[in-house]
């Protein structure tokens, strides 16, 4: 497993694929951060930790809309190999606002509505719509 992050997205979207209610990933902050922005916009449906110090694993429980996945698609854009970063006036919206932007910035992960807002650049992590 080269890159944890596509590896958390490609289980999220598989595991969508055959109608799963939960999947469970190996535990980062990172990936913490990202499930947490997934369930504050409406994508996932909640997350939780396991207590364990010596194998931490995240709980995913995922959301469906009328039997149909609430994440039509995950795309990761930045990658160990080829960092894509983005400035504040180049922030757009995905597919007309349906969707997000996941950006890694100075002040931490955040959605390309709050970044625009704030006016801070950085890291593009993936989109999802």
């Amino acid at each position: 497993m080269s890159d944890p992050i596509t590896d958390m997205l490609n289980q999220i979207r598989n595991a969508q694929a055959v109608a799963k209610t939960e999947v469970f990933i190996p535990f980062s902050r990172l990936k913490q951060e990202i499930a947490k922005i997934l369930v504050e916009e409406g994508f996932l449906g909640d997350i939780k930790k396991t207590p364990k110090k010596d194998d931490r694993i995240l709980k995913i429980a995922l959301k469906y809309n009328q039997d149909a996945p609430a994440i039509s698609s995950l795309k990761r854009i930045s990658k160990p190999g080829n960092k894509v970063y983005i400035q504040t006036s180049d922030i757009r919206a995905v597919r007309g606002g349906r969707g997000i932007t996941i950006i890694s910035t100075s002040k931490g992960l955040m959605t390309n509505k709050k970044a625009r807002k704030e006016r801070l650049g950085g890291e593009v992590i993936c989109e999802v719509w």
